[in-house]
């Protein structure tokens, strides 16, 4: 079954139509090109004028989220067994490949998709495009290696289990999503991944990793038409096959306190609840609410938690945005006699925002912190891969860096409040503790 997607590597590629998805210039932001190949694969390339380096990645739309209970953690182990060997090329044979240029080979899985990829000096992106399509398309996923990679994934979900402020997020992900996929660890289970077999990774393969799920994208030092080639020259014979089903919205997410007994020097805290999906233009908002409570040391809760109280050394915020929902929390460690107080100054600070929203020089300064932060970290062609995977994964317009600030300056502060009471007051959070309780 493999075999039908590993044809033409090192070949002439097949006659291929393909389509250039931006028509004009004028209406795409500056840099960006797009091709679609006719079976499918998605071609993104962003120009870096001033580098001298690419960096490049596969990704497939197959995560976490698409697994059944008995089959999680397939997808990340089927990520991990791509290295163990290829038709062409042995495991360590793969290690060396990009290394010996001075580059780097990287993976990892997520809710809702798998992620190849690469980043070399702009002249071996070729070498970089024919490892990715290597791994990607012609694993050998033998039961040998995998009773082997299988004992590293299990030593992967104990190293979970014994770094608490880890651990907590899975535990509290698992409760908050109640049932649903999100909720899913994507490392797996031991009775999962001990469970499963080479057949089963096999068949997911060659399910899953076609070209109605694949996107190929590049950024830096990248000339879009020479990319579109040799993309074609390795990814044109995938079969088409059929994309995956987008992951269904949850139907509901816990609320409450949840306390879980585990002998640790702290206890940790992480409060969490549902938030807008990554399309819905309310996340620029949240966003902003995020990095006032608790983006850095002038936020809300590091001023109040850490610097006044002296209740923890790491108090932070997170969001997630997924295809059918989002997730916004925080987390906060601290000793075991000073988890009440604490998640008490936690929630008044929550339930502040909440009825508050933010103050209209807090919204000004907040919005230039994130710009700046933006604007800073597109700085790397790593960064600017992500962002260009990122948009074309959620089926969403490319914003270039002047939309994306003008969707920052947009947000009101009635935006604010409003989005503040309905995912950050106390009330709508699940908060989870983890350690001793005695």
């Amino acid at each position: 079954m493999r075999g039908m997607n590993t044809g033409g590597h090192g070949q002439a590629p097949v006659p291929s139509a393909v389509s250039e998805t931006v028509e004009t210039a004028a209406e795409r932001p500056e840099g960006l090109r797009e091709t679609r190949l006719d079976n499918g694969v998605i071609v993104r390339s962003e120009h870096m004028p001033g580098v001298r380096s690419a960096a490049a990645g596969v990704w497939i739309r197959q995560g976490s989220a698409h697994e059944t209970p008995e089959t999680t953690g397939v997808s990340h182990l089927l990520e991990h067994m791509v290295f163990k060997g290829t038709e062409r090329r042995t495991a360590r044979a793969i290690a060396e490949s990009l290394e010996s240029l001075g580059g780097s080979l990287d993976a990892y899985t997520s809710r809702e998709h798998t992620s190849y990829q690469a980043r070399v000096l702009d002249e071996d992106l070729p070498v970089a495009l024919d490892v990715l399509s290597d791994l990607v398309l012609a694993p050998k996923l033998e039961a040998d290696d995998l009773a082997l990679e299988r004992e590293v994934i299990l030593e992967e979900i104990a190293q979970v289990e014994d770094t608490p402020d880890d651990l907590v997020f899975e535990l509290h992900g698992e409760r908050l999503w109640a049932g649903h996929p999100y909720g899913m660890s994507i490392l797996g289970t031991k009775a999962s991944v001990s469970a499963m077999r080479a057949e089963t990774l096999r068949a997911l393969h060659a399910e899953r990793y076609v070209g109605a799920n694949m996107l190929v994208a590049a950024a830096g030092n990248v000339d879009h038409e020479s990319f579109v080639t040799e993309v074609e020259g390795r990814f044109g014979r995938v079969s088409t096959g059929r994309a995956s089903e987008p992951v269904a919205p949850p139907r509901r997410t816990a609320t409450g306190l949840e306390v879980v007994d585990r002998d640790t020097a702290q206890t940790h805290i992480v409060f969490g609840a549902e938030a807008p999906a990554h399309a819905d233009p309310d996340r620029f908002a949240v966003v902003l609410l995020t990095a006032a409570l608790g983006g850095g040391m002038s936020s809300r809760l590091f001023q109040r938690v850490r610097e006044e109280l002296g209740l923890c050394y790491a108090v932070f915020t997170y969001q997630s945005f997924y295809g059918a929902a989002g997730l916004v929390g925080v987390y906060v460690g601290t000793r075991p006699g000073s988890a009440e107080a604490a998640s008490d100054a936690v929630r008044v600070e929550l339930e502040r925002v909440a009825r508050e929203g933010l103050a209209p020089e807090e919204l000004d300064r907040v919005r230039q912190q994130v710009k700046g932060q933006v604007m800073l970290s597109l700085e790397s062609t790593g960064s600017r891969l992500h962002r260009l995977a990122s948009s074309a994964l959620h089926d969403e317009p490319f914003l270039s860096l002047d939309e994306l600030v003008r969707r920052i300056d947009a947000v009101t502060t009635d935006d604010v409040t409003r989005l503040a009471e309905r995912h950050f007051h106390p009330d709508r959070q699940l908060e989870l503790r983890l350690g001793p309780t005695s």
